[in-house]
């Protein structure tokens, strides 16, 4: 899991040159269970090369690009009102890496993409996005928009505007491309999109748009989605189209809309986010005119998904860092990977990174399902999946690469090293495509409550369960149980107004039973393959430390738990024989 090799002075060293593909074998088990065999095997040397650039030249990219943040320039050198965003070199190269040596945004839109003969399914494309982001976050939101913009216009766009601007977006040549982006958020309301008092006028084949936009990631990309209100529509998120907007005009001229100013902010500082000011901007309605809003909603899903691995790659990355101080610093005569109160902590330190890993995998799967198969029982079950995913996840990064800094210690808060970065970036997920209360009501009074999702959750849990070779019975109807209390819990708090106030517990347990079935059916598949059934103490860990309330007065961390760190923080082989007899203990 990391080089445990002595360190040769007193600061244990980072994770410069480290492979983050081939260090990390939960990544290669789940793409094992979740790819075909021919789209995994065709990937595999693709990320292997991408570990060791994340872990390289990526990551040192990644840190400049973060200490020299996007400069606004508001004329150029002519004195001509003609605005443009200036860029650190690296942040460059790190665009070069994603979009054009990976292209990660034209995966599921472009056959081709690393030679491969079709389009990738979400599983595989989210690896990519998982390794790229543990060394860049920033660059996650241009790669992500840009994907969506594609989707966008693919699902809804006319012939005419998809022979305009879809291979621009989806191409890898870096001459050609076109990065997209969405202009969304408004002064007037962020998640309240329904206020939303962007105009748009219509004027021949194309419409006017005049407004505000607060916040705008990707702020000088060529193409942006967006929403406005048609004149002479209703109110509410009834009354708004989905527009596109190109940044330049079929003269070369710039559209009429100015980036005010870029915003200062805590994370993600390589990329521009900026305020821009629509002034008569030309755009082309996209789709229905009177469904824009409920078009944009199709790519929530995507963009959660999207988030979710992202928070969980800024979780890995900080696992990395802390096991290669705790496996290289020497600290009152032995390693800190030696000390009993250290091992706990790096098991918390694991326990949500593997979670959310689960949850993102299955998503993927249920996504792919969902969108290509048709499968109304994967749509229902992405609809419950998808919020459940963005709310934990994103709240366990902040917390996570937080614990993490202080695996560093006092040097851990210094900028030289990565962990100030992770910690300040990991903020960005839970308020980034709704904020906590607004996904646990999205989970709890919309896919719940208005759409019953949770009956799919629960049948693919129990699927799950029965598929289960190897775990003990005791354990097996233990999470059975477990499905139906929570799944009943969920209900009872969608059911009635009044226990709006439990949304975010009732999130967080479906959360954690899911990723308990989740891990000990993994476990089952794993050993199958290579004889590791370490993920069903994983699943344990879940059972004992997030879904079970423990005596604060009680002594917890006992010879058990000691057991499950001494095999969780090596790295040889669990036999299911012998995580099977740790997790029907005391159950």
């Amino acid at each position: 899991m990391s080089d445990k090799t002595a360190s040769t002075g007193a600061i244990a060293p980072d994770t410069t040159g480290m492979n983050f593909y081939a260090a990390d074998p939960s990544l290669s088990d789940l793409l094992d269970i979740h790819l075909p065999a021919d789209i995994r095997a065709h990937i595999e040397p693709h990320l292997t090369a991408l570990g060791a650039e994340a872990g390289g030249r990526l990551d040192e990219c990644g840190r400049l690009a973060d200490r020299h943040t996007p400069i606004l320039h508001q004329r150029d050198r002519f004195g001509r009102d003609v605005q443009s965003i200036e860029y650190h070199p690296a942040y460059r190269e790190l665009e070069e890496a994603a979009f054009g040596r990976y292209g990660i945004h034209a995966m599921s839109h472009r056959d081709g993409i690393l030679g491969w003969k079709g389009r990738y399914p979400a599983a595989a494309k989210h690896a990519f996005t998982y390794l790229f982001n543990q060394s860049e976050f920033g660059m996650g939101c241009p790669i992500n928009v840009t994907d969506g913009a594609a989707m966008l216009l693919d699902r809804y766009g006319s012939d005419a505007l998809k022979a305009r601007y879809l291979d621009g977006l989806t191409t890898t040549d870096m001459t050609r491309l076109t990065q997209g982006s969405q202009f969304m958020t408004e002064k007037e309301g962020g998640s309240d999109v329904g206020k939303l008092t962007t105009r748009a006028v219509p004027e021949g084949d194309h419409w006017r748009l005049y407004g505000d936009k607060w916040f705008c990631s990707n702020a000088d990309a060529k193409v942006a989605m967006l929403l406005a209100r048609p004149e002479g529509a209703g109110a509410g998120t009834r009354g708004v189209g989905l527009f596109l907007m190109p940044r330049f005009l079929d003269d070369g001229s710039p559209n009429q809309y100015r980036i005010v100013r870029l915003k200062d902010k805590l994370g993600t500082r390589s990329m521009a986010s900026g305020e821009i000011k629509l002034e008569g901007a030309v755009a082309y309605h996209v789709g229905q005119l009177d469904r824009g809003f409920v078009q944009m909603a199709e790519m929530v899903n995507w963009s959660r998904l999207s988030n979710g691995v992202k928070s969980t790659a800024l979780m890995r990355r900080a696992l990395h860092d802390s096991m290669t101080v705790a496996h290289n610093r020497v600290v009152f005569g032995k390693l800190i990977a030696e000390h009993p109160l250290a091992r706990r902590q790096l098991l918390k330190l694991m326990l949500p990174l593997e979670q959310a890993l689960s949850l993102c995998f299955v998503t993927a799967d249920a996504l792919d399902r969902a969108e290509q198969g048709g499968s109304q029982e994967a749509a229902a079950l992405l609809r419950i999946l998808t919020p459940v995913l963005k709310y934990r996840s994103t709240r366990d990064a902040r917390k996570m690469c937080g614990d993490a800094m202080e695996m560093r210690g006092g040097i851990g808060y210094v900028e030289e090293f990565v962990t100030p970065r992770l910690l300040r970036d990991a903020h960005l997920g839970s308020i980034w495509e709704g904020t906590g209360n607004i996904i646990a009501l999205d989970a709890l009074r919309r896919a719940v409550g208005r759409h019953g999702a949770e009956s799919a959750m629960a049948d693919d849990l129990h699927h799950r369960i029965g598929e289960m070779d190897g775990v003990p019975d005791v354990y097996r109807d233990r999470l059975k149980g477990l499905v139906d209390k929570v799944i009943g819990f969920a209900r009872e708090v969608a059911s009635r107004d009044e226990h709006e106030a439990d949304s975010r517990r009732a999130t967080s347990t479906l959360y954690h039973v899911a990723s308990a079935v989740t891990l000990a059916w993994e476990a089952s598949r794993v050993h199958a393959r290579r004889g590791d059934a370490r993920r069903l103490l994983l699943s344990r860990l879940v059972l004992d430390h997030k879904l079970m309330a423990g005596d604060p007065f009680a002594l917890q961390a006992g010879a058990a738990e000691e057991r499950i760190a001494g095999l969780l923080l090596s790295d040889r082989p669990v036999a299911m024989k012998e995580a099977a007899a740790i997790a029907g203990t005391n159950i």
